[in-house]
């Protein structure tokens, strides 16, 4: 049911315009709207709702019903005798049903994305359903998740029905309090450029964290949840093995998607392989960051030791220092992209860990 501010809102607007005075009465619970200090007789109404009329006049009012599905749902009055309030209490019953129904729809179109994401509907489903619900079956469409830290205010997801408007083949729904999941139709946007608009409006705007990640376009509507399972999955990895990064594609998760995929015993054992009788959290910070720029420099000893304001020899000595405890040369290229995928997988078993826990 629409909200009883949407319906104060709408008569505030109709009075503005015509100067007529209306009073809204809910037929469970009594007025919730009204734009002026009208006295309600409550038994009029109830013997107006028990009759079979649609509208009558008394007590220079005008009295008329407002129906769901053919429920009785409120009793709109519109105040005055004359023929132009009469007019103006029918336009404005005509303009309450029109937002039930599109409150209805956009219910509906909700629930129906929500059932589609989470794979809960036969093909013959999806058809009918959307076909009820003027949704294009053919389209291509893609999925974005946003992940928003600390919204308390839930303005997140009023912005983005802002920025996307549903008319424009936009669905925004979402399938817990701290995801929002934007459905677009995709024509020649490029998906960076969409996730980049919303990370820098929700970021601007309402001054929150907020990451976005994206799987691969489809066209028909059966894939949709295909693709929001990629979506989810790129969240999750990038939230493993590039937490600095807020905007994310299935596309370009390199390694980590497939180390993502392996057996958590499997990992474990090729921890214990490569650090041996060390643990990972042993090595000290200054020769994770030294060893993570000398990545960056492509194993360019020089141009790491420059860019971290050290002697050449000093790097030597940290990466020597490296090799002691664990076995591996940093300037060997094997060596270095062993060490590079185990720290990964340290990530992704300290991940698990720590969502078991």
């Amino acid at each position: 049911m629409i909200t009883n501010q949407v319906i104060q809102s709408t008569i505030d607007d109709l009075n503005e315009i015509t100067k007529v005075d209306f009073v809204v009465y809910d037929v469970e619970s009594g007025v919730v709207a009204s734009t002026c200090d009208k006295d309600v007789d409550d038994n009029m109404i109830d013997s107006f709702i028990a009759s079979s009329l649609d509208s009558q006049s008394a007590n220079d009012c005008h009295y008329m019903k407002v129906k769901d599905e053919g429920d009785d749902v409120y009793v709109l009055i519109a105040i005055g005798s004359t023929e132009f309030a009469y007019t103006m209490g029918k336009v404005a019953v005509s303009q309450l049903q029109s937002l039930m129904l599109a409150y209805k729809e956009r219910i509906d179109r909700n629930n129906f994305f929500q059932n589609l994401i989470m794979d809960n509907l036969l093909l013959v489903d999806i058809h009918n359903r959307a076909t009820k619900l003027h949704i294009e079956n053919e389209k291509k469409r893609m999925v974005f998740l946003v992940e928003v830290d600390n919204d308390r205010e839930n303005v997140a997801p009023r912005l983005m029905r802002s920025l996307f408007v549903e008319q424009g083949g936009n669905y925004i729904t979402s399938v817990d309090e701290k995801t929002i999941i934007l459905i677009k139709d995709m024509d020649d946007e490029e998906y960076d450029e969409v996730a980049n608009t919303v990370v820098d409006m929700l970021e601007s705007e309402a001054m929150l964290r907020v990451r976005v990640s994206y799987g691969l376009a489809v066209n028909e509507l059966k894939n949709i949840s295909k693709c929001y399972k990629e979506a989810k999955m790129a969240l999750e990895v990038g939230s493993i093995f590039h937490s600095g990064m807020n905007v994310l594609s299935y596309e370009n998760l390199g390694i980590g998607r497939l180390i993502y995929q392996l057996p958590v015993n499997l990992c474990k054992i090729f921890v214990k392989e490569v650090f041996g009788d060390t643990k990972p959290e042993d090595i000290d910070e200054e020769t994770i960051t030294t060893i993570n720029k000398f990545f960056e420099n492509n194993l360019n000893v020089s141009e790491t030791a420059r860019q971290l304001y050290i002697h050449r020899n000093t790097l030597v000595y940290r990466m020597e220092k490296l090799q002691k405890m664990i076995g591996l040369d940093m300037r060997n290229f094997d060596d270095a992209v062993t060490f590079k995928i185990a720290m990964m997988v340290v990530d992704y078993v300290n991940y698990l860990e720590k969502m078991d826990n």
